[in-house]
C-alpha cells in the first residue's frame, strides 16, 4: 500500500464517515430507488447484519473486498463451515479446462457479497472493476446482492462518485493489487446502479465506521 497513495486533501474528502444528515438522506434515496438499506453503527454489528441476510445453504460468492475483509466477513464465509462459499471452489478449479464452469458459477450465485466505491446522496451505487467479475452478479446475475459500505463512500452526485473512483479508490486498489498479485489494477469497467427492478434483491448495509477504499 506504499507505492501509490491519494493526496491528503482527497483523503480528508473521501475517507471520513459522513455526517448523520447525509447518511439519512442517502438511505432514503436508496430506498426510493428499490434498494433496501440497513444501518450499522460499527463493523461488528455490520458483520452480524450481513450474515443474517444469507439464507442457510445458499451458494455465496464474493470478489476481493477490503470492506468484507475488514469486517471479518470473508473469514467467516470461508472458514466457519456454515456457508457454501464459491470463491475457494473457484480458486481450486483449472482455468484451462474448466473455464466455462468457472464462468457460469461466478456469474449467477444465490448470494453475491461485496461493496461499492461510492454511493450518491441521490441513491445511486457506483462500482469500478479491473476484470468486471463482480459487475454481472451485481447488475442482474445473483439472486441476492448484499453490499457492505462504509459511510465515507457517500458523495453528493455521480460526478463526485467517479472522481472518488479515479482519484481515491483506484490508487489504493492499485497498490493493493501490486502487493497481492504483482500486477496493476485498472478502472476498466464501471457499473452504475440507479434503481433496482426486483424488490428486495439488493441490500446495502451502511456502516458508521470507515471500511475499505
Amino acid at each position: 500500500m506504499n507505492e501509490v497513495q491519494p493526496n491528503r486533501t482527497l483523503s480528508r474528502e473521501f475517507s471520513a464517515p459522513a455526517e448523520e444528515d447525509r447518511v439519512a438522506r442517502t438511505a432514503a434515496a436508496l430506498e426510493a430507488n428499490g434498494i433496501t438499506v440497513l444501518r450499522a453503527p460499527n463493523s461488528a454489528e455490520a458483520k452480524r447484519m450481513v450474515l443474517d441476510l444469507i439464507p442457510a445453504g445458499s451458494q455465496v460468492h464474493q470478489g476481493a473486498s477490503a470492506s468484507l475483509e475488514a469486517a471479518g466477513i470473508t473469514g467467516e464465509m470461508e472458514k466457519s463451515g456454515h456457508y457454501r462459499p464459491l470463491r475457494p471452489r473457484l480458486h481450486s478449479m483449472d482455468r484451462a479446462t474448466q473455464a466455462d464452469e468457472i464462468r457460469r458459477l461466478s456469474a449467477s450465485p444465490d448470494v453475491m457479497l461485496g461493496s461499492v466505491h461510492a454511493i450518491t446522496e441521490t441513491g445511486s451505487l457506483v462500482v469500478a472493476s479491473a476484470s468486471g467479475s463482480q459487475i454481472g452478479p451485481y447488475a442482474s446475475g445473483a439472486g441476492k446482492v448484499v453490499l457492505l459500505v462504509g459511510t465515507q463512500k457517500i458523495v453528493p452526485g455521480l460526478e463526485d462518485a467517479l472522481r472518488r473512483v479515479d482519484e481515491y479508490a483506484f490508487p489504493l486498489e492499485d497498490a493493493r493489487a501490486q502487493a497481492a498479485y504483482g500486477v496493476h489494477s485498472g478502472v476498466n469497467k464501471v457499473l452504475i446502479i440507479n434503481r433496482e427492478w426486483v424488490p428486495g434483491r439488493i441490500t446495502v448495509v451502511l456502516c458508521g465506521e470507515a471500511l475499505g477504499f
